[in-house]
């Protein structure tokens, strides 16, 4: 262990260009998992309640929705919407894309609607939590099914599932590092130029790897630091 610590030359990997490829590879990283989310939470709401509705067309949309994104592994997402799902597109929408990091919007869309599929049965529990008569009483006071539920379920239910969804913001940001088959530039991504560039493998690993946890142990501890501030009591 202490011949192995000797051979360690972290210096070379934490200053100048490699430094730099290493930072833009994390932000990138911290971008992703940012952009998806925002882009996931909202998503997953209306699927959610697709998948109560009273309706069952919908349900069996929201149904599909979520089952039919949970079935493909995450890799065949990436590869489907960065290959394939942009030749479906008119040539004039296709250059733009291509124009404008395709890789990264790309993996976006795959990251957002991997994520979606989960967040949404998370939160089809929350709102199944939440008591009926809270529904009953919205309704009695003249609200329409939408509104109960925007101003009365929906706070009661995301804040019951804020815990499991703070679980699936670890998962993205652990998933992030998948995005680098297509191309996209980040930690994984840059890690691999600087490894072939460097040929320090242990040492850009390590790095990495420390830049992985850290981030997911900051996930973790805002997670049990929500439970201890905001724990869930049962009636």
């Amino acid at each position: 262990m202490i011949e192995l610590a000797s051979n360690l030359h972290l210096s070379q990997i934490l200053t100048g260009e490699f430094r730099a490829w290493l930072l833009s590879g994390f932000w990138m990283s911290l971008q992703l998992t940012f952009c998806t989310l925002l882009c996931a939470l909202p998503l997953s709401t209306a699927i959610a309640l697709l998948r109560l509705s009273s309706v069952a067309v919908l349900r069996w949309i929201g149904f599909w929705m979520v089952e039919g994104v949970r079935s493909v592994p995450l890799l065949a997402h990436l590869l489907f919407w960065y290959f394939a799902a942009p030749e479906l597109l008119p040539e004039s929408a296709r250059a733009w894309l291509y124009e404008h990091h395709a890789e990264t919007l790309c993996a976006i869309f795959a990251l957002t609607l991997y994520t979606s599929a989960y967040m949404a049965e998370d939160l089809r529990s929350g709102i199944r939590s939440v008591p009926t008569t809270q529904v009953e009483a919205g309704r009695s006071l003249g609200l329409s099914y939408l509104r109960t539920m925007r101003h009365v379920v929906l706070p009661q239910a995301i804040r019951i599932a804020i815990p499991p969804l703070i679980s699936q913001t670890l998962n993205l940001w652990k998933n992030t590092s998948i995005a680098t088959v297509i191309g996209t530039a980040e930690l994984m991504y840059q890690a691999q130029r600087v490894e072939t560039a460097s040929f320090r493998g242990v040492e850009t690993f390590l790095v990495t790897t420390l830049a992985y946890l850290t981030v997911s142990l900051l996930i973790t501890g805002f997670a049990a630091w929500y439970q201890h501030r905001f724990p869930i009591r049962t009636a």
